[in-house]
């Protein structure tokens, strides 16, 4: 049988590093193959390669047995390959066949195109209303967007990266049951996730990539998580350790009627929130994307203002009323979703980055920067969080993802704060730098801070919290024991703002 896609001996250097390092990687037709990695170690620019986004400076591609030259996107879309990026690409202010019908170089007028959505979206059991706008979807819903505009095209591989790192339990197994179908019907699919229980249960084969060369092959059904994650890091990955804990007598942290219209048109109006945190304990906040957490973040951390200001309190002082860097003066640190531009200035070097939050550690004095101390800061924590750099003058967008993620909770971590509200810890982050991120955030609150940890990883939070909340619909149900619910259960809370029939109120944390 002749392979869907064939890569020889591909090579892409960068500036100071070699992406990928003589990659040859062979994909059959119906064939389920996962590309796994540390951060850094390749992946998104083969990914790149294979869709025709970045050239190789060496190498070939051939698919279905002919050689492709060069190579774009539309290039790419034309024979057949199609990508669902991690982050969707879609209008939130128009329609789904709207959206599909300005991705796609057909000329379908719009309702004959509706038709076409709808017979799709049925056929492969994702159903999605055509005429529906985009802001009113959910995050599984925006993925079936995606995965229609592809099929729309009959490709013969279809590139998924991260594809369930927002989505419930229930909608992974939908997707799932999707591309198997695809694969069934002969169509190709290149899987990329850190999520190695995922890749166990729906791949056939996975290529490991190290350091940008490929390390292995292996049959992932046959190998242990454990085994697949020592082929990615090279060595044993460390089990987290969850010494046990005593909460403060009085919350750290506490939220009491907090009540807040959208900003935007499109966003979630928060409802009575309510909750507490105390010191020496983590608690997580489960939900889908877009169901409030934008707006409860930029309320928690200070970047929005709220009124009473005692909605809000740290140690018992009112500060709703209070701007960011005034609740940092109270204990409060803060790790943003988004690692560049908001944890970070991407084009600025890391002990230029360290000056942002960690000014008040003698850092500034008299509107001066000591770049001496600055230095010494950005230095420790690159050494104690074991970030992968080329030193204090190495720029934030230099880092790949997990290792600017150690960076930023370094530099927060630092300040020893009272409470620490950290969202998307580990999102896109490799399971070493995962494994390294949760164990310093439960160390952490073994010394008594209060953590808020807000994720769409439910694994992360079963994983790492004393009890677990969950939003939907700007509304907060909990707290829970995790020893009392599980993913189901809370997969039911995060679409439908309502527990099972099996749920006890018992189960309740008080």
């Amino acid at each position: 049988m002749i392979p869907r896609l064939q890569l020889s001996q591909i090579t892409k250097r960068y500036p100071g590093v070699v992406a990928n390092d003589d990659v040859s990687m062979t994909i059959m037709p119906g064939e389920i193959h996962a590309v796994l990695g540390e951060n850094g170690a390749g992946k998104s620019t083969l990914m790149k390669i294979i869709y025709g986004a970045a050239r190789p400076d060496s190498g070939q591609i051939q698919c279905d047995g002919k050689l492709i030259g060069e190579h774009t996107p539309s290039g790419a879309r034309k024979i057949g390959i199609e990508m669902v990026y991690q982050h969707f690409a879609l209008f939130e202010s128009v329609t789904v066949v709207e959206n599909i019908l300005l991705s796609t170089d057909r000329g379908f007028d719009l309702k004959e195109l509706a038709t076409k959505i709808q017979e799709l979206s049925q056929r492969y059991g994702m159903p999605i209303d055509p005429y529906r706008y985009v802001h009113e979807l959910s995050v599984g819903e925006r993925q079936r967007v995606e995965l229609v505009r592809c099929l729309l095209q009959q490709p013969k591989l279809l590139i998924l990266d991260e594809p369930t790192s927002v989505l419930t339990p229930q909608a992974v197994l939908s997707l799932f049951e999707t591309l198997k179908l695809l694969a069934a019907e002969g169509c190709s699919i290149l899987y990329i996730s850190h999520k190695l229980d995922e890749v166990q249960a729906l791949c056939d084969t996975a290529t490991i990539l190290r350091s940008g060369k490929v390390v292995g092959t292996a049959n992932p059904k046959s190998c242990s998580t454990s085994e697949l994650a020592r082929l990615m890091v090279g060595a044993e990955v460390p089990k987290i350790e969850i010494p046990a804990t005593s909460r403060s007598p009085a919350p750290v942290f506490s939220v009491n009627n907090l009540n807040a219209p959208s900003p935007t048109p499109h966003g979630v109006h928060l409802k009575n929130i309510k909750f507490d945190v105390h010191g020496g304990e983590i608690v997580g906040i489960a939900g889908v994307s877009g169901n409030g957490q934008a707006e409860l973040i930029a309320m928690l951390s200070g970047e929005t203002i709220c009124s009473p200001p005692d909605a809000i309190r740290i140690h018992g002082k009112a500060v709703g009323n209070l701007r960011a860097h005034e609740r940092r003066e109270h204990g409060l640190a803060f790790v943003p979703e988004e690692r560049l531009a908001r944890g970070s200035v991407p084009g600025h070097s890391l002990w230029e980055n360290s000056i942002l939050t960690a000014s008040k550690l003698g850092l500034v004095k008299n509107g001066f920067i000591s770049r001496s101390k600055s230095f010494e800061l950005a230095n420790s924590i690159i050494s104690k969080f074991k970030v992968k750099a080329t030193g204090p003058e190495a720029t934030a967008e230099s880092l790949s993802g997990g290792n600017l993620q150690k960076f930023i909770i370094g530099r927060e971590t630092a300040l020893s704060p009272s409470f620490f509200l950290v969202a998307q810890p580990t999102w896109g982050v490799d399971i070493g730098a995962a494994t390294f991120i949760r164990q310093t955030l439960i160390d952490l609150s073994r010394q008594g801070t209060a953590i808020l940890v807000i994720s769409e990883e439910l694994d992360e939070l079963f994983e790492i919290c004393d009890s677990l909340l969950v939003i939907s619909q700007g509304k907060i149900h909990g707290p829970l024991n995790k020893a009392s619910t599980d993913r189901e259960e809370i997969g039911l809370l995060m679409t439908n703002g309502r527990h099972s029939s099996s749920t006890k109120e018992a189960e309740r944390v008080v």
